[in-house]
């Protein structure tokens, strides 16, 4: 049994400074509550300590942990900063509220400067419908019959090709209209159609892409839906029969189709033009669940209406929070890889 006649009881204390909260130890609030002064007096204790109080200090400000040994009896200044602490504790949930509210009403107030009216907002999305409606179903056929190709004579390849000339096509033929309907208001004001390499839209990215398998069971849901209500089947797609017959180049020229033309100009389209005009008229909330709505519908697919409007609501809110098409045209672009990696397997 060791001898315990030369030990005596001290008080062990560790410490960690914030780099946001105050040095001093005058206001209380930098728990550097120690009694430097009773453990000054003991040499025993600074020799036990082998530490400096220049090289503590050090630690304290740049944010360290470090340990400071001190009498068994706290003193009134010892209670005093554990009061003080707990007020600090009692506060932050008030604070902590006080920035949630903030926040929610930033968002639901979130609006960009809007320089048109609704009649130009309808006359962009009608012009957009109708030549989308054109361009796949009159201007193209049309040329490739005057070409002497017809799409059901087609490989998988050409196909694959035709595809490809249709979503470059209507893609170029949409940013002319808004070209050519937003001319009479440029300059535009800022935060119009933006693509930003900085900031932390990666994040948004990131989040989005955790809601995927939500989406994915959104679509199981709204397939069984609609067997049940005894809808319209659709057939097998031009891409899935190119799957089914491993053509590398045709499942290449598709892949370049949904995730890169497709989330370019639908973004521009949804989130970059209809999405901000929105909120003239309504609230940011209000304004994603409907370009999220037209989103869904633009796609004529009723077995993916569901996913598609809880899809575009994801894209909506990562474009209205980072401000940035590039951040919506990446999601867009991952859900359609995660879709056409799925199909593959």
């Amino acid at each position: 049994m060791a001898n315990l006649n030369g030990w005596r009881p001290v008080h062990i204390s560790c410490f960690r400074q914030d780099q946001d909260v105050s040095t001093t130890s005058d206001d209380g609030t930098g728990f550097k509550c120690n009694e430097q002064a009773e453990i000054s007096g003991d040499p025993d204790l600074k020799e036990e300590d082998g530490g400096s109080p220049n090289t503590d200090d050090q630690n304290y400000v740049n944010g360290g942990w470090f340990v400071r040994a001190q009498k068994p009896f706290p003193s009134v200044r010892t209670f005093d900063c554990v009061g003080k602490c707990m007020k600090l504790n009692m506060v932050s949930g008030p604070k902590i509220k006080e920035n949630l509210q903030e926040t929610i009403f930033r968002f639901w107030n979130g609006r960009w400067a809007v320089p048109w009216t609704g009649q130009t907002i309808a006359q962009v999305m009608f012009l957009w419908i109708a030549t989308f409606w054109l361009v796949g179903s009159w201007i193209v056929p049309f040329l490739a019959h005057a070409a002497g190709f017809s799409k059901e004579t087609l490989t998988h390849r050409g196909q694959a090709l035709y595809s490809l000339v249709t979503d470059i096509t209507e893609g170029l033929a949409g940013i002319a209209i808004l070209h050519q309907c937003l001319g009479r208001f440029r300059p535009l004001p800022p935060g119009w159609f933006e693509f930003k390499l900085k900031g932390r839209w990666h994040w948004d990215v990131a989040l989005g892409c955790l809601l995927f398998p939500l989406v994915n069971l959104l679509s199981h849901i709204n397939i069984s839906l609609v067997h049940m209500s005894s809808g319209p089947v659709a057939g097998v797609s031009s891409v899935e029969q190119s799957i089914v017959a491993r053509d590398p180049v045709a499942m290449a020229l598709y892949a370049v189709v949904v995730t890169v033309c497709a989330p370019i100009w639908e973004e521009i389209v949804f989130r970059g033009f209809l999405l901000p005009s929105l909120t003239r008229y309504m609230p940011l909330p209000w304004s994603i669940l409907l370009s999220a709505a037209a989103f869904a519908l633009a796609h004529f697919n009723v077995q993916r209406v569901l996913p598609l409007i809880f899809l575009g609501v994801v894209m909506g809110g990562v474009f209205a929070r980072s401000r940035n098409l590039l951040a919506s045209m990446v999601l867009h672009s991952l859900w359609n890889g995660f879709v056409f990696l799925d199909l593959m397997n």
